[in-house]
C-alpha cells in the first residue's frame, strides 16, 4: 500500500494519475450539453449505495471509471452558461492549478513550521485585498472557509469589543435582507437570535438609514448596547448594496462595530468600472469577502478584514505544543494566532495563481461582465408582459416571477405554485438551473448571474421554457378543477 503514498519514489504514478484524472474531467467540461442530468436521489441512491467500500478498486484509473457513474456524470455544473442557481460561480483556470498543487504539498497554514512561503503569500494577499478595501496599515485578517465563519468571527471580535459588562444587553443590527448566519453567530456567541434587530428596507432592498436609526436610538433608551451594525454589500437573495456611508456615521455616533459582509459584492474590489459601489467599506471595522463567488475561485476561498489587526487578538490561543507565546516574542508568523481554525488548507494559493496570471482588472473585468449582463436581463423582463421583476440589479442577481396572463384575477396561492413547479421542472429536465426565494410572501425564481459565457439569448430561452413549465401546470390544474 506504500505504493500510494505520494513522494519521490511515486512522482511519476502521481503525474499519470493526476493527468488521467484531470483527463476525464477535461472530457466531461467538453461534452455536458445542460448544468444537470436531472437524476433524482431516487435514482442515483441505489447507485451510490452498491459501492462496496471495503472492495477497494485497487487502481486509479478503476477507481476514475467509477466515479464516472457515482459523481461525474449527474454533477450539477456550474461552468454551463444556462447554470443561473445560486451563488456559484465558473472557475478560473490558473486557480484550478493552484489547487491541484497545493492539495499535493499540502501545507497547513497554522503555524509558520507547516507552511513557510505559504504564511507569507497569505499575508500578502491580505495585505493586497486591505489595500483595496482602503484600509491603512494597521490592517490584517485572515483566510477562512467562507462568508459564514468570516461573519462569525468579525461578531466575536465585535462582541469582545463591546463595552458592557453584561452580554444580555448585546445588539447586532442587520437589514431583513442580510444573510442568515449573522442570527446564526449571534446564537453561537451566547446571545441568543433575540439580539439581532432586523432593521427595514427600501424598494430597492437595501438597509434604510432612517430605520436603522431610529433602532439605535430605541437602543439606548431602553439601556441597550449597540454591538454591531451588519452592512450587506451584496445581498443573497438581491445583491442590493446597503448605504455604507450612512452607516459607517451611525456606527461612529454609537460607538457600534461596523461590520460589512461583502461575501458577494467583493468582485467590486477589482472592479475598473464598478469600485465606487463600496464607496464607505473603508469605514468598517471589518469585511467579509468571497473570492469563490465574484473572484472566480474554487471553493473555498474567503477571507475576514479588519481596520486594526490588534482586534484579531479576540481569536488568539497559545498551545505549547503549536503556537507557544515565546513565538510572538521572536516575530514568528504563526496564522492559527488570528484564525479560528487550527488545520487549514492553503486556500490563498488559488487566488495567487490567479491574480499572477490574469491581474486584478482581468478578474474584476469578468465580474464587470455578469453585473452588465443583469441589466439586459432586467430589460428583458420589464419587458416581457408574462414577468413581473422586483428591483433593478445592483449586481448581477434578478429576482422575477412569472405572472399569467389573467394577472391580477389570477389566484395568488396557484401562481405561487405554478412558478415553484416551473423551477423544479427546469431542473429535472436538466436544461438549465434557476434559484427561487420568497419576497413578502410570495413564490419568486432568481437568477444569479456569474458566468461571463451566459448571454441574453440564454436569459430569454430559460424565460421561454420557465414560462412553459408555468403554463402547462396552471392548464392541468385548471382541467382537473
Amino acid at each position: 500500500m506504500r505504493s500510494h503514498l505520494l513522494n519521490g519514489t511515486t512522482a511519476e504514478s502521481y503525474r499519470r494519475s493526476v493527468t488521467e484524472g484531470v483527463g476525464r474531467v477535461a472530457d466531461k467540461l467538453a461534452s455536458v450539453r445542460g448544468p444537470f442530468t436531472g437524476t433524482t436521489p431516487a435514482e442515483l441512491a441505489p447507485v451510490i449505495d452498491a459501492v462496496d467500500l471495503d472492495r477497494p478498486l485497487g487502481d486509479v484509473s478503476a477507481a476514475l471509471g467509477e466515479l464516472e457513474d457515482v459523481y461525474l456524470r449527474d454533477a450539477v455544473y456550474f461552468h454551463h452558461p444556462r447554470y443561473l442557481g445560486h451563488l456559484n460561480c465558473p472557475v478560473v483556470i490558473p486557480a484550478v492549478v493552484g489547487e491541484a498543487v497545493l492539495s499535493a504539498v499540502n501545507s497547513s497554514l497554522d503555524t509558520w513550521d507547516q507552511s513557510a512561503g505559504g504564511t507569507l503569500i497569505e499575508r500578502k494577499l491580505i495585505d493586497w485585498t486591505n489595500g483595496r478595501a482602503g484600509f491603512g496599515p494597521a490592517a490584517d485578517g485572515v483566510f477562512t472557509s467562507g462568508g459564514s465563519q468570516s461573519n462569525l468571527q468579525a461578531l466575536l471580535l465585535a462582541r469582545e469589543e463591546a463595552k458592557t459588562d453584561d452580554p444580555a444587553k448585546l445588539r447586532i443590527f442587520s437589514s431583513e435582507c442580510s444573510h442568515f448566519s449573522v442570527q446564526k453567530s449571534a446564537g453561537l456567541l451566547g446571545l441568543g437570535t433575540g439580539a439581532v434587530v432586523s432593521v427595514p428596507v427600501d424598494a430597492e432592498k437595501r438597509m434604510r438609514a432612517t430605520a436603522l436609526a431610529a433602532e439605535l436610538a430605541a437602543c439606548r433608551a431602553e439601556g441597550l448596547v449597540p454591538m454591531a451594525i451588519v452592512a450587506t454589500a451584496g445581498t443573497t437573495d438581491f445583491g442590493s448594496i446597503d448605504p455604507l456611508p450612512e452607516i459607517a456615521e451611525l456606527a461612529d455616533e454609537y460607538g457600534a462595530w461596523m461590520h460589512v459582509d461583502a461575501a458577494y459584492g467583493c468582485g467590486l474590489l477589482a472592479s475598473p468600472t464598478r469600485r465606487h459601489l463600496l464607496d464607505g467599506v473603508e469605514r468598517a471595522d471589518s469585511v467579509t469577502v468571497d473570492f469563490h463567488k465574484s473572484f472566480f475561485q474554487p471553493v473555498s476561498s474567503s477571507a475576514l478584514l479588519v481596520r486594526d489587526g490588534a482586534t484579531l487578538r479576540h481569536a488568539t490561543y497559545h498551545a505549547d505544543y503549536l503556537n507557544p507565546l515565546r513565538t510572538v516574542a521572536e516575530k514568528i508568523p504563526n496564522q492559527v494566532d488570528k484564525s479560528l481554525q487550527t488545520t487549514r488548507r492553503f486556500d490563498a494559493l488559488k487566488l495567487w495563481m490567479t491574480l499572477r496570471v490574469m491581474g486584478a482588472d482581468g478578474v474584476g473585468g469578468l465580474f464587470d461582465e455578469v453585473c452588465a449582463l443583469a441589466r439586459e436581463g432586467h430589460a428583458l423582463l420589464a419587458a416581457d408582459s408574462r414577468y413581473e421583476v422586483v428591483v433593478e440589479p445592483s449586481l448581477s442577481t434578478l429576482v422575477y416571477r412569472y405572472v399569467p396572463a389573467s394577472g391580477a384575477d389570477a389566484d395568488p396561492e396557484a401562481v405561487d405554485r405554478a412558478n415553484l413547479h416551473a423551477r423544479e421542472a427546469l431542473f429535472a429536465s436538466g436544461e438549465a438551473v434557476v434559484a427561487g426565494t420568497k419576497v413578502d410572501g410570495r413564490q419568486y425564481l432568481k437568477f444569479t448571474l456569474l458566468n461571463p459565457e451566459t448571454t441574453a439569448a440564454d436569459i430569454a430561452a430559460v424565460l421561454d421554457l420557465i414560462a412553459g413549465h408555468a403554463e402547462q401546470y396552471l392548464g392541468e390544474n385548471l382541467v382537473h378543477a
